[in-house]
């Protein structure tokens, strides 16, 4: 995950959010029920952080991002054909998404799109999506690679790595306040002041990402994206090499050959899917 930038301009004149609505969620194409690709159970840590509350966290920060972007005319309407391409990608990948989190099915799912030359992408717990327009502009993405960092993105909520890495951080005093939380001995809303800002600044492990590229490899097959892409997609990250954009997507998603060869390990595992859904 990465954090929003200053953004010094704005490129579009009427800006307002946008939710996805239940009806993509429940407009699933028959799939095969088993996964392909070959991930370990989620990490045990996630669980001494309620995930409830952990999302709600999330909604916060994310709803004050979104505010922010907005005041300072980052935020893309509803209408702008960048936005209205993600939203597309994420209609065909969020009905696969039950299949590796049941909770998934009850997220309010949003996308937005922020105005922005930071190659970033994040997907926070509960579904709250953003990419900005640096990495699409600067990448030059095809709708394929959108869908294999969309993919990434919410592998990494659903996989609930932020639940356990944020569970794993902050030791034994904050577990116990938030136990007393729990017990009414302390009020709900330090849980998101505490871990609402970390969020946006999260540094997976080598671990999580491995995991992350996988899942959402298969995430992305599954909506009728070609599985190909994901090399490509790594070849170009490798090639804008750190960016100009400062901290970001590349700053917390390293690439290299031993990820781009484990992607490519991984394709034809993931073929089939991405044949039936496109059949």
């Amino acid at each position: 995950m990465c954090y929003l930038c200053e953004a010094k301009n704005s490129a579009w004149a009427g800006r307002r959010g946008f939710m996805l609505g239940a009806g993509i969620v429940a407009a699933t194409a028959a799939v095969p029920a088993l996964a392909q690709v070959e991930v370990g159970p989620s990490s045990n840590f996630r669980k001494l952080i309620p995930a409830e509350d952990l999302e709600n966290a999330a909604s916060q920060e994310y709803a004050k991002m979104i505010a922010e972007a907005k005041a300072k005319g980052a935020l893309a309407p509803a209408g702008y054909p960048q936005l209205q391409r993600l939203r597309n990608i994420a209609s065909k990948l969020i009905p696969q998404a039950a299949q590796w989190n049941d909770r998934a099915r009850q997220w309010n799912w949003q996308v937005n799109l922020l105005g922005s030359k930071e190659l970033n992408a994040f997907c926070m717990p509960g579904g709250k999506i953003a990419f900005y327009t640096g990495i699409l502009d600067q990448l030059k993405l095809t709708d394929d690679e959108a869908a294999m960092i969309m993919g990434h993105e919410m592998a990494h909520a659903l996989r609930e790595h932020a639940r356990a890495r944020i569970a794993k951080s902050q030791g034994t005093g904050t577990l116990l306040s938030l136990g007393a939380q729990l017990l009414g001995l302390g009020q709900m809303g330090d849980l998101a002041a505490n871990v609402g800002t970390q969020l946006l600044t999260l540094r997976f492990s080598r671990e999580d990402e491995t995991d992350a590229d996988l899942v959402g490899l298969e995430l992305a097959a599954r909506g009728g994206y070609n599985p190909q892409a994901a090399v490509s997609l790594w070849e170009k990250m490798g090639q804008a090499g750190g960016g100009a954009g400062g901290p970001g997507f590349l700053s917390t998603h390293p690439s290299g050959p031993d990820r781009i060869r484990q992607l490519q390990a991984n394709v034809p595992k993931v073929q089939g899917l991405y044949q039936r859904a496109r059949g």
